[in-house]
């Protein structure tokens, strides 16, 4: 053989072969049971179902197989192995987790589109720290998803649902919602699945969705929002009292809905997208595009065009979202070349 003369790290390298794999062609093959034959080894008929018997006896009934082959071994039997026990089990499906434990509905996925204003609001809770320790100041905030627009807040002590019942209607009476018109989604917090703004929803023909449990990107607007706000050069992080707190409120909610540019609405402001105005500044920024282009046009690959405010907004956007879901009216739109969806010319509004 080669090997004999050569060293079999240099052939096994030369081959391009591991040794492993050459010292196991030395050992000798045992030839393997094929499908369908029984191994001498394993238990007979009678033999297995004395086992059986064994399990199912009031004695070892609830006892685990390692136990059971301790406890025999002490009186001087022997039956099978512990694994072997397990196999026997695993067969009669006699193995599971003894515990009880709790088994979780399946929640659907919300898939929520808003074309404009005041179709879909999303709302959620966050806490400002106070100067002292384990106080906090809770801020409530109502969010438009279309045009992110902070349609209402509110600060206090606590958590509360008549709380958010009260700003929930004050929003909707300031922003004139109409009867059954409207969608807010929110995740599974106490106030959010309280019995007063379950009736607050009913009584104002509102329809509501939730996140699923743990996953918090179901309510991304709302959780984009506070921690813009959060990292605001004006929040200061700590307030010292509530007074201080609803003061910072109100600087802070004026700077993010009149002064905040969102790249997620062409770097408009919340306020101009909420009540129409970035249509008129379009214009305007794509005349100032045009007479740029006009006087520099060697400074331009193409002519230069601002970028639009999306025509729809979804949370969790499903992969067709021509296909008609409950609870949306997503047949009644159709994507552009731009990508954005628009309501159907033929569809009644």
């Amino acid at each position: 053989m080669v090997a004999d003369r050569l060293p079999v790290i240099l052939v096994c390298d030369g081959l391009g072969i591991p040794r492993s794999s050459y010292y196991d062609s030395l050992k000798p093959k045992v030839p393997r049971i094929q499908s369908g034959q029984r191994s001498a080894r394993a238990l007979g008929v009678a033999e297995r179902l004395a086992v059986v018997e064994m399990l199912h006896s009031p004695r070892f009934a609830n006892r685990a197989p390692a136990t059971i082959v301790a406890t025999l071994l002490d009186e001087g039997k022997y039956l099978c192995s512990v694994r072997t026990m397990y196999r026997i089990l695993g067969s009669l499906d006699e193995v599971r987790e003894r515990r009880a434990i709790a088994r979780r509905p399946a929640y659907s996925k919300p898939e929520l589109l808003a074309t404009a204003p005041n179709q879909v609001w999303s709302w959620d809770i966050t806490k400002i720290h106070s100067f002292e320790k384990w106080v906090y100041f809770y801020l409530y905030v109502l969010l438009d998803i279309f045009s992110r627009y902070v349609v209402g807040y509110l600060i206090a002590e606590r958590e509360s649902s008549e709380l958010a019942r009260e700003l929930i209607a004050e929003s909707c009476e300031k922003q004139s919602i109409v009867r059954g018109t409207l969608k807010i989604h929110s995740d599974r917090g106490t106030p959010m699945k309280a019995k007063t703004v379950k009736m607050l929803y009913t009584d104002m023909g509102i329809d509501n969705s939730f996140s699923r449990p743990s996953v918090s990107d179901d309510n991304p607007y709302s959780e984009a929002q506070f921690k813009t706000v959060k990292y605001c050069p004006l929040f200061p992080g700590k307030v010292g009292s509530l007074v201080e707190a609803r003061d910072l409120g109100q600087e802070l909610f004026t700077w993010y809905n009149c002064e905040h540019r969102h790249s997620g609405i062409a770097y408009y402001t919340p306020e101009q997208v909420h009540y129409g105005k970035h249509v008129d500044l379009h214009t305007t920024r794509e005349k100032a595009l045009f007479e740029a282009f006009a006087r520099h046009p060697e400074r331009f690959r193409s002519m230069p065009t601002p970028k639009l405010v999306p025509g729809g907004v979804w949370i969790n956007k499903p992969e067709n979202p021509s296909t008609e879901k409950p609870g949306l009216t997503v047949d009644l739109y159709e994507k552009t070349e731009s990508g954005i969806f628009v309501k159907k010319e033929n569809s009644s509004s």
